[in-house]
């Protein structure tokens, strides 16, 4: 069966318009590279990169497993509002004076120990977002069609983590543009503020919901 070029391009699309719309990964990256550097902010990219894999995954098997245990959907809805919470009140509270720095680690284990908490903050940050498997299920279900080659499903899936660490990647380095990067230093504080007043918001946005 021939690669179907036109379903492939209907799901890329799909994916990519909502990679555009900001949510709480694209100001934990912001605010990371920001504080940290890059290198923390490329991990996070890999973490929340690694996450959408996992739901793309689940979605690719066919086995959904928040249909099949709406109380597994609860249980992830809430620890994400918490989460969000977390990072919220995190955001708010900084004083906005930490330091800024890309320097090399003089060891590897001092490296992945710098960078493996915010890979993991990342992975975190899109796991425990509950929207993502809705997301992609609806996505595999609505475009997908069933006869298509697991194989070229499997592709479908690859492409997509992989422009979801790209695009995340991408946001990193533009917010670390020495002019963009100088004029958020100088408005971290308010910049914080309104990370962490959004945070809380998605979190009480999907509490009402």
């Amino acid at each position: 069966m021939p690669f179907d070029f036109t379903q492939f391009g209907l799901v890329a699309s799909a994916h990519f318009v909502a990679l555009l719309s900001p949510g709480p990964d694209f100001f934990l990256i912001m605010r990371t590279r920001i504080v940290h550097g890059l290198r923390p902010a490329i991990a996070t990219s890999l973490g929340i990169a690694l996450a959408n894999a996992a739901y793309i995954a689940l979605a690719l098997t066919g086995v959904s497993l928040l249909a099949q245990w709406p109380q597994l959907f609860a249980v992830l809805k809430w620890a994400g509002c918490l989460y969000l919470v977390w990072l919220g009140l995190l955001f708010l509270r900084s004083n906005g004076r930490l330091p800024i720095t890309d320097a090399a680690p003089s060891a590897t284990t001092k490296h992945f120990a710098r960078l493996a908490p915010h890979l993991l903050q990342g992975f975190l940050s899109g796991i425990l977002n509950p929207k993502n498997s809705l997301f992609y299920a609806l996505l595999f279900g609505a475009l997908i069609a069933p006869n298509t080659p697991a194989g070229e499903q499997a592709l479908y899936g690859l492409w997509m983590a992989s422009i979801v660490f790209a695009w995340d990647a991408l946001i990193a380095h533009s917010v670390g543009q020495p002019r963009l990067l100088a004029w958020f230093h100088r408005h971290l504080r308010g910049i914080e503020r309104v990370s962490g007043t959004v945070m809380l918001a998605i979190a009480a946005g999907i509490v009402l919901r």
